[in-house]
């Protein structure tokens, strides 16, 4: 046995290590999935909010219709999203091992 390439694959192996923690910096960003799902709240609260206000006479029938059609939008994308990837970790249970 090797001792060198034991030693080689260590070394590696501990300076690729860190590469799979996020970094801080990282971390205070939003990445994308976390503004998606803050902009889908966003706009059901913006909904909710304008749905509210039309029904105590605050806001214009056009405005409420533009808010439902963002929020339905919003929700028909969350479903999808959850579909594909619903359908994408079934296929990987499909995979043979």
């Amino acid at each position: 046995m090797d001792i060198t390439s034991s030693t080689a694959a260590a070394q590696a192996y501990a300076t690729a290590r860190p590469a799979t923690r996020p970094s801080p910096k990282a971390a205070a960003e939003e990445g994308g999935f976390a503004r998606l799902a803050r902009e889908f709240t966003e706009t059901l609260q913006t909904g909710e909010t304008t749905a509210k206000a039309a029904m105590t006479g605050g806001a214009d029938p056009h405005a409420l219709v533009q808010a439902l059609a963002q929020t339905e939008l919003a929700v028909e994308t969350a479903v999808t999203v959850r579909d594909k990837v619903v359908e994408a970790y079934q296929e990987i249970l499909r995979m043979p091992v």
